[in-house]
C-alpha cells in the first residue's frame, strides 16, 4: 500500500504535465465552447501572475530552474489559446437571422473575455484598441524580450568559461580539507545546474520573442480573414465587419498579450536577478535604504 501510494506520489507530477501538454496540443485541433474559453483565459493569466510573483520571491535564479520549461509551456499554452479564439471569432462573429434574413454581428462569438479586453481597451474605436495593442507587443520584443535575451546570452557564456576556474576552487577546497567529497559533489552539481540554467534560459527566451512576431502576425490573419467571412460569407457590410471583426481580435490579442509581458518581466526579473539570500523585496528595501543621506 505505501508503495503504491509513494508510486503515485512520485508519478503525480509527471503524468500531471504530460497530460497538460496534451490537452494544449489536443485544444490546436477540437473547437472549445466559449464558456470553456473564458476559464482557460482566466487561467491563463492567472498563472502568468503566479509566474511573475514567484519570479519576485526566488532568492537565486537556480531556486526557479524548471522555468525554461515553463516559458515552452506557456507560449504553447497561449499559442493554442489563439488558435481556438481564432476558430471561434471566424465561424461565430457574424450570423444570419433566421426570421429577417440579415447578417448581424455577434460579438460574444469567442466568449465574455475576449469581449470585454476588446471593448475595454478601445470602445467602440476599434482603431484606438489595435494601437494599444501594438504598442504593448512593442514593448515587450523591443525592451523586455530583447534585453532578457542578451543578458541569457552573456551569463550563459561568462558562466561557461568561469567554470573551469570554479572546478580548480573546489580541488583545492577538496584537497586542503576545507570540505568534504559530499560537499565537494553538491558544489560540482551547482555549476552544472547553473551552467544548464542560463544556456537553457538562453534559447527559451527566444520562445517569447517568437510569440510576440506570432501575435501581430495572427492578429492581421483574423482583421483580414474576418472581413472576407463577414462581408463575402455571411453577408455583413463592410464597415459593420471592419469593426467587429477589430474589436474582437483585438481583444484575442489583448488577453494573449498581457500574460505574455507578465512573463516576460518575469523572465527578465530572473535572469538579471544575483544569488542572494533573501528575495528581491528585501534586497531592494535593503539597498536603497542603506545611505540615508540620499534619502535626504
Amino acid at each position: 500500500m505505501n508503495g503504491s501510494s509513494g508510486l503515485l506520489k512520485g508519478y503525480g507530477g509527471s503524468i500531471f504535465i504530460a497530460i497538460s501538454v496534451i490537452s494544449i496540443l489536443l485544444v490546436m485541433v477540437f473547437p472549445l465552447p466559449g464558456q470553456f474559453l473564458d476559464f482557460l483565459l482566466t487561467f491563463n493569466i492567472t498563472f502568468a501572475i503566479v509566474i511573475l510573483l514567484l519570479s519576485i520571491y526566488v532568492s537565486k535564479p537556480l531556486d526557479l530552474y524548471i522555468f525554461p520549461s515553463l516559458l515552452l509551456i506557456t507560449t504553447l499554452y497561449r499559442l493554442a489559446l489563439n488558435l481556438a479564439s481564432t476558430r471561434l471569432i471566424l465561424s461565430n462573429a457574424s450570423s444570419v437571422d433566421p426570421k429577417t434574413g440579415v447578417a448581424m454581428p455577434n460579438l460574444r462569438a469567442a466568449g465574455d473575455v475576449i469581449k470585454v479586453f476588446g471593448e475595454l481597451v478601445g470602445g467602440d474605436n476599434a482603431v484606438v484598441g489595435f494601437i494599444i495593442f501594438v504598442i504593448l507587443v512593442t514593448i515587450q520584443y523591443i525592451v523586455i524580450t530583447n534585453g532578457a535575451q542578451r543578458v541569457a546570452e552573456v551569463r550563459a557564456r561568462f558562466t561557461l568559461d568561469a567554470m573551469p576556474g570554479k572546478q580548480m576552487a573546489i580541488d583545492a577546497d577538496l584537497n586542503a580539507g576545507l570540505i568534504d567529497e559530499t560537499q565537494a559533489r553538491q558544489r560540482r552539481m551547482d555549476i552544472e545546474s547553473e551552467q544548464d540554467f542560463y544556456g537553457a534560459m538562453d534559447g527559451a527566451s527566444k520562445f517569447v520573442k517568437g510569440d510576440a512576431i506570432a501575435a501581430i502576425i495572427i492578429v492581421i490573419i483574423n482583421i483580414l480573414g474576418g472581413i472576407v467571412v463577414g462581408v463575402v460569407q455571411k453577408g455583413l457590410p463592410f464597415t459593420e465587419a471592419v469593426k467587429t471583426y477589430t474589436i474582437l481580435t483585438v481583444g484575442d490579442g489583448l488577453v494573449s498579450q498581457i500574460p505574455a509581458l507578465v512573463i516576460s518581466t518575469a523572465t527578465g526579473l530572473v535572469i538579471t536577478r544575483a544569488s542572494s539570500d533573501e528575495d528581491l523585496g528585501q534586497d531592494v528595501t535593503r539597498q536603497l535604504l542603506s545611505q540615508p543621506k540620499a534619502l535626504v
